[in-house]
This record gives C-alpha cells, sequence and structure tokens, in this order.
C-alpha cells in the first residue's frame, strides 16, 4: 500500500507546479505490482459518465480496467457486509450517510495524503470522520421553480411559504435525503444559525408547519414530483438538486433553479476505499483522481454538482457570493429517526 507514496517523492511539489508529469510516470508503477482490474460500486446514476469519462481516463494512466457496479448506496452496503473478510469491490462511490454506516462496521480504509495526495487540496467540510472518505462532487439545492408561471425567480426560502402560493408547493419528505435541509432551512428563516438549526430542529419544525397551506404534495418520488411542476401544477420544488433539476432544464423542460440569498446546501457525493480490499494501491490511484482537478474539472459541469478540489471553480449559474452550507451528517446519522418520527406526526398527516 505505501509503495505508491514510495514511487512519488515529491509529487505534490511537482503537481503544484503545474505538472501532471509525475503522476503519468508513476502510474505504470502502480499497475505493474497488482492485477489490472478494478471494480467500483456506485449509484446506477452514475454508470453513463463513469464509464464515459472516468474509467477511459484512469485505464490509459495506470493500465488498469475499471469494472463499475451501478446501484444504490445501501446495496452497496450490503455487498460490503456481506463480503466481509473477502470484499471484491475496493473502490465505493455513497451517500454520506450510508458511509458513515460503513464507517461504524469498520468496512472502510482512511484516506491519508500519503495515499490520496489530492486530499489536502479540498474545500473544507469536504472530508470526514478523521478522512474516512471524501467528497468528490456535491450536487447543491436550491430552489425549482416553473419559469413560464414564475417569471421573477425566487430569491429566498422564505418565497415558499408566501400565501399567494397557496397549494403550489411541493417539498421533499422527511425521508428523502434532499428533504432535510428544509428543516435548517426553516430554523435559520425563524432566526436561528444554520449550526444550531442543525442540533436542535425545534425551530424548523415549527416554522415547516405553517408552510402547509401552501403544500401541494410532499413527495417520496423525485421524478412525480416535476412531472408536476413541469405542468405548472406546482411552482416551486423546496429544495432541489441540482444534478436533477438542470439536468431536466437541459432537456428542454420549462423550469429553472433558483440559488436563496440564505445559500445553497450540499449535498453528499462521497468517495471510499474497501478495508482490505484487493488492489488497494489501484483504489487510492482511483480515489485521488477523483478527487484532482483534471477529473472534477471534467464532470463538474456534466453533472450539475460543485467541485470540492480548491481550483475547480464554481458551475456556471452559481454565482461565486452565493454561501454554501455543508450538513452534519454524522449529527444527521443520529437524529434521523428520532426526526422522521416528528415529521410523521406534524407534517405528513
Amino acid at each position: 500500500m505505501d509503495k505508491l507514496q514510495s514511487t512519488r517523492p515529491g509529487r505534490r511539489a511537482v503537481l503544484r507546479a503545474g505538472a501532471g508529469l509525475v503522476t503519468l510516470l508513476a502510474a505504470p508503477a502502480v499497475a505493474r505490482g497488482q492485477a489490472k482490474e478494478l471494480v467500483v460500486g456506485g449509484a446506477a446514476g452514475h454508470k453513463p459518465w463513469v464509464e464515459a469519462t472516468v474509467a477511459p481516463l484512469f485505464e490509459k494512466k495506470y493500465g488498469a480496467k475499471i469494472i463499475f457496479e451501478g446501484t444504490r448506496s445501501l446495496v452497496n452496503l450490503e455487498k460490503m457486509q456481506k463480503n466481509k473478510g473477502k470484499q471484491y469491490m475496493s473502490v465505493v462511490q455513497m451517500d454520506d450517510p450510508v458511509m458513515i454506516l460503513a464507517v461504524k462496521e469498520g468496512l472502510l480504509e482512511p484516506l491519508t495524503a500519503a495515499k490520496a495526495s489530492n486530499l489536502p487540496d479540498l474545500l473544507p467540510g469536504s472530508t470526514h470522520m478523521d478522512g474516512m472518505w471524501a467528497n468528490y462532487l456535491q450536487p447543491w439545492l436550491g430552489v425549482a421553480y416553473n419559469s413560464k408561471v414564475m417569471k421573477t425567480p425566487p430569491t429566498s426560502w422564505a418565497d415558499i411559504f408566501d400565501a399567494k402560493y397557496k397549494g403550489r408547493i411541493i417539498i421533499p419528505s422527511l425521508q428523502n435525503t434532499e428533504g432535510l435541509p428544509n428543516l435548517f432551512a426553516a430554523g435559520m428563516l425563524a432566526g436561528v444559525s444554520v449550526a444550531d438549526a442543525q442540533k436542535d430542529t425545534d425551530a424548523g419544525f415549527k416554522k415547516l408547519a405553517t408552510l402547509k397551506p401552501n403544500l401541494l404534495t410532499i413527495y417520496t418520488q423525485q421524478p412525480q414530483a416535476f412531472n408536476l411542476l413541469e405542468q405548472g401544477e406546482a411552482y416551486m420544488i423546496a429544495p432541489a438538486m441540482s444534478s436533477y433539476a438542470l439536468e431536466r432544464k437541459a432537456a428542454g423542460a420549462p423550469i429553472d433553479l433558483a440559488a436563496p440569498k440564505e445559500g445553497v446546501f450540499a449535498m453528499p457525493s462521497g468517495i471510499a476505499v474497501i478495508k482490505d480490499s484487493p488492489n488497494q494501491e489501484l483504489a487510492f490511484a482511483y480515489v485521488n483522481e477523483m478527487l484532482g482537478v483534471e477529473l472534477q474539472s471534467k464532470l463538474a459541469g456534466p453533472t450539475f454538482s460543485l467541485a470540492t478540489n480548491k481550483v475547480v471553480p464554481r458551475p456556471a449559474g452559481l454565482s461565486t457570493d452565493v454561501r454554501i452550507h455543508q450538513i452534519d451528517w454524522a449529527n444527521v446519522a443520529a437524529k434521523r429517526t428520532e426526526w422522521v418520527t416528528r415529521w410523521d406526526r406534524e407534517m405528513a398527516r
């Protein structure tokens, strides 16, 4: 495992000077000592861009074949649990809440700068639980709106509470990961800081209860909610993910995504090396490439996501002065059951 480090003396200094030459020279050394195959588990929706963009770049540099298994984060977790001690996957790309479960079961190998030299170049908040995993991209959450019926875009999370939108608002269920920031945004509107709103959600719940007259529906199935938005039955969905809303916009749907003045929330797209997995040098090399400038620059635009590497600029349409709120996913994991119970009692009836 440490072979990767020993084959690349002074690599970070060289990279900072703008050269990718060391990576190119070191990569074959990695591949020489390994079977040239790496199994990566991720979301089914990742498969097109992994196979079109990531795999060709990685395979050319390292001479190793990428086999991508696309499914859901929880299914990947089950695979890791069932294969503990005899893993066949080496890398997982999963949501942060599922990463937390994997850490608790001792299924992940920590990332370090020695094994993934791009790790120190990530934005604050991109590495979690002492480096057990890192975020390589982050879709952002704003307010999606129908651009035909709303000539003036929303500018604040408070807009969905405006009485003139009675029966025109859709929100995600709290069982959906993208629904959680509603609690925190509502807490901010009630006068609580975003940090405190994540620790104590009482103010957020009370504020959300006032939204009921404006609700058209609460969704658990995202495509159905966007159908209502695109047809003009709903005027706004809050929050909505950039990776879905802006993809629909690019496909010609009459919708757009606004970044509220209070800030947007970053969603979790994590990557980690599986403990006791095969080809670990290649696994760390894969993670390192995903955290690097070259791949993030290629992926941020097409996936409508924020890059986590400091050097890669924000995607088009998201101003540099928009605040990006990071979510404390460890706190979410600890409190989510309690929150969902209260949500079912106060919002879903």
